[in-house]
């Protein structure tokens, strides 16, 4: 059994939970004022939301603390998710942009 007191701290969490309040406003600020073109916004907030999860995934769900076993195979499990979302998704895309609908 391994000590996980020493790990996380009250304040610890409460920065890791500011930083979220902080990248979410900064979503909702960017998606009311419309700064960049379209694809630029997709690009800025979905970076957004990969930082987010990141930190949700590290802090709250602990697997900071975990082997580097379990963040393998967690990463393995998500590029794999990728993988087939490209292989099912994409073609569907690509057609509908070559169709021209709008």
């Amino acid at each position: 059994m391994h000590d996980t007191a020493t790990h996380d701290t009250k304040g610890q969490y409460f920065w890791v939970w500011a930083a979220l309040l902080v990248l979410t406003a900064i979503e909702v600020v960017l998606g009311y004022r419309q700064v960049f073109s379209p694809v630029r916004m997709l690009e800025v907030l979905l970076l957004l939301s990969v930082i987010k999860s990141a930190l949700i995934i590290g802090y709250f769900m602990h697997l900071k603390f975990e082997t580097a076993l379990m963040r393998w195979l967690l990463v393995l499990s998500v590029v794999t998710c990728f993988v087939i979302m490209y292989f099912f998704f994409f073609p569907d895309a690509d057609r509908i942009r070559q169709l021209g609908v709008q």
